[in-house]
Formats: structure tokens, C-alpha cells, sequence
């Protein structure tokens, strides 16, 4: 996936892969030379590392199930960094989430990050992870949505 393709998906929904832990759908806000960020519903901004991206899905007759009214643009602020690396470096001391889910989904504050890895702490946990295993990342803490008492069901 280059930055020529991404621009042109620039404001169109998307999904990115088929199925799997990393599969979202999504308005596609921004691309940058090897990444892309996607606002999703349930997730806020994902920024994707595009060399683990397998596919990019866009239904042209029908659409894809997502609801843009609920989600507006305007006053929303996400970073635009040329780089994933530059991306990493600016989330510096933030709260994190690595990789959408399965084993390998981590959440904590991004200490620090270079081309070999990014340091992740949590608690009392310091973790390591190499660099090219980032597969997307958000950050901030998402609130949870409230849950429907047995009353309201």
C-alpha cells in the first residue's frame, strides 16, 4: 500500500484486511508514506502500519456498514506524521494500545520507541516489543460504553 493509493481513499470507507483481530472498518482520515489512520466507531483514530496490512476493502455499490453521522471530523485532532516511527516517537508518554487484539494486543504507556523497539510500561511491567510487529496502534483511554442493567433488558 503506497501514499499514492491511501490519498486517493482519503474520506471513503473502508475496511482494512478481511477478518481477524486487526480487521476494521472505518473513514480513512489520512495517509502517510508507510501508514494510514482510520476513524472507527468502536475504537476512535487507528493509525495502521501499511506492511502488515493484507487487503483494503471498499464495497462501491452498497457501502459498508458504518455510521459517519455519529462520527464527525470537524475538531477531532489526530496526528499526521510522515513516518510510523515519527508516529511512534510523537505518542511518547501516552497511554497506548498496541495491535487490536489475540496474543499479541498490549496496552500501556509508550516510554519509548526507536527503529529496533518500542518499551511499553503497564503497572509494574516493563515490555519490549520489536518495532516491525507493531501492527496499528491508537492511544488515549477509551471510555467504556455503559452496560444495560437486567432492569432495562
Amino acid at each position: 500500500m503506497n501514499k499514492e493509493l491511501m490519498s486517493s481513499l482519503v474520506g471513503k470507507i473502508v475496511k482494512v484486511n478481511r477478518g481477524g483481530p486487526e480487521s476494521r472498518t472505518g473513514k480513512l482520515l489520512y495517509g502517510g508514506d508507510d501508514h494510514f489512520a482510520l476513524l472507527t466507531e468502536k475504537d476512535g483514530v487507528i493509525y495502521y502500519n501499511t506492511s502488515h496490512v493484507k487487503s483494503i476493502s471498499q464495497n462501491i455499490k452498497s457501502g459498508l456498514p458504518f455510521n459517519v453521522e455519529e462520527l464527525s471530523e470537524e475538531g477531532m485532532e489526530f496526528m499526521k506524521e510522515d513516518t510510523f516511527g515519527a508516529l511512534l516517537t510523537s505518542l511518547k508518554y501516552q497511554w497506548v494500545s498496541i495491535n487490536r487484539g489475540g496474543p499479541e494486543k498490549l496496552e500501556g504507556i509508550l516510554e519509548n520507541s526507536n527503529d529496533e523497539f518500542v518499551t511499553l510500561v503497564l503497572n509494574e511491567e516493563v515490555v519490549r516489543l520489536a518495532a516491525f510487529h507493531v501492527k496499528s496502534i491508537s492511544y488515549g483511554v477509551k471510555a467504556k460504553k455503559a452496560e444495560k442493567t437486567e432492569e432495562e433488558k
